[in-house]
């Protein structure tokens, strides 16, 4: 169990000397046991404290890296149980699955759509971040097999899941490199699992089908110095499942208990044979709260969905996700297109944009950096006025691409219309255009007519 703050504030220098830039050494110390303050911020305590207190310094749930080097993924260090209470920090991982039983055409068309998955998004590239490799076949030699076919095609990283530890221990022996995440350790096997870590040092799951299994199973690995650990708990029932993770969570960060403070790892598609319904379930799971999601296929209609849902649920709620600040165009434009502006919060940029494209007109849109916030907001905060706005569009460049020096500028703001074209001057005009959204279209035909 975790030290509580009063206890790590027993062995704090206690000079309330604020280096750590808390006011107490009491403060300090109430962090540090919530897992929201590394234990490097006091520069004054000895090595002996520092051992003693290295458990107390991590978060509730421990970081485990799965992967070797670009490819590599990290999912853990959780500290809260709600996005909204600070942020969720490392993103779910979505695995795909491959069982060893399949045809080395389909294995090789299934590990080319998960290279081929890539989609870039507010500046980020969502991808698959690991292959589940299944010894469905339950043959040795033959599951060896596809994970050497698998890991000649990709670099990234692999779950390996078989019943039977031989096979486990030969594939973890024979690519500890990749540091694959071993499935699974057991009660019944847990001495073969732990001299297995000590081995390969390959980060290990652990199954069981209660609490008390798993307490049983990552006690015994803790004892042992193995903390690179995924848990994987209950029966593959979509309701014990999410109440299993729900329970787990609030276990290691309420109760600041250990012996549950691990990532996730669940399987969907394990759940149900509707791919429609697998992909509702990881919905679930994206945000309640599984580590690691296994799904059953690469199928682009059902993954990326998921993928822009993770992105949005793991942003930082104090950061909006904003978009970079520059001329977009929209339809191949030219000289004689319109040119219009808003803000690079995200959400504007890309309901803005698919409107305008929708229209059929291709357009020039000024995206401005205003700090990620909405057209409203960022007026209201004197980030989108005037003479910003005039100074951004002048710096933009855009009245080298077009011969009518005319810029439509969103309805909302339809006050800033005089004072823009005064600041703007050498001739340019400011139109005022629709309010909402969805009117976008409609205008720019009457625009253009």
């Amino acid at each position: 169990m975790a030290l509580s703050g009063l206890e790590i504030f027993k062995m704090l220098p206690k000079t309330n000397c604020k280096d750590c830039k808390f006011p107490t050494c009491l403060a300090f110390a109430m962090q540090l046991a919530a897992g929201k303050v590394e234990l490097e911020k006091c520069p004054h305590i000895s090595e002996e404290v520092k051992e003693a207190l290295s458990e107390a310094s991590q978060p509730p749930i421990l970081k485990v890296e799965i992967g070797a080097g670009n490819d590599s993924f990290i999912v853990g260090e959780e500290t809260v149980m709600f996005r909204h209470d600070r942020t969720f920090v490392n993103q779910n991982a979505f695995a795909v699955t491959i069982e060893d039983d399949m045809d080395s055409g389909s294995i090789e068309e299934t590990v080319k759509d998960v290279n081929a998955i890539a989609y870039e998004r507010v500046g980020q590239i969502l991808k698959v971040d690991a292959i589940c490799i299944k010894n469905k076949s339950k043959n040795m030699e033959k599951f060896l097999k596809v994970v050497g076919e698998v890991a000649t095609l990709t670099k990234i990283p692999l779950i390996l899941v078989s019943s039977d530890p031989e096979t486990l221990k030969s594939a973890a022996g024979k690519f500890k490199e990749n540091k694959p995440l071993i499935h699974a350790a057991t009660a019944d096997n847990i001495d073969f699992f732990i001299a297995l870590g000590r081995e390969t040092g390959c980060p290990i799951a652990v199954r069981g089908k209660s609490f008390e299994d798993i307490a049983a199973i990552t006690g015994k690995m803790r004892e042992a110095g193995i903390k690179n650990l995924v848990i994987d708990i209950g029966s593959r029932d979509f309701k014990g499942d999410f109440y299993n993770q729900i329970i787990l969570r609030m276990a290691a960060i309420k109760q600041k208990n250990r012996l549950f403070g691990y990532p996730t790892i669940v399987f969907p598609g394990e759940m149900t044979d509707d791919p429609l319904k697998e992909t509702l379930i990881a919905s679930v799971f994206v945000a309640k709260y599984g580590s690691i999601i296994v799904l059953s296929s690469a199928s682009y209609q059902n993954i990326f969905p998921l993928m822009v849902y993770r992105q949005n649920i793991y942003t930082d709620p104090r950061r909006p996700m904003q978009v970079e600040q520059k001329i977009y165009e929209i339809g191949s434009p030219d000289e004689n297109s319109p040119v219009l502006i808003t803000t690079n919060f995200s959400l504007t940029y890309f309901i803005i944009s698919g409107e305008v494209e929708s229209s059929k007109v291709p357009s020039w849109l000024l995206v401005m950096d205003v700090e990620g916030q909405s057209v409203l907001t960022a007026w209201a905060a004197g980030k989108f006025v005037p003479e910003l706005i005039a100074q951004f569009v002048k710096k933009s460049g855009i009245a080298e691409k077009v011969k009518k020096k005319e810029i439509v500028i969103p309805g909302y703001v339809a006050q800033l219309q005089g004072e823009l074209e005064d600041e703007l001057g050498d001739g340019w005009k400011v139109v005022v255009g629709p309010r909402e959204a969805g009117e976008v279209p409609k205008f720019l035909k009457e625009y253009i007519a």
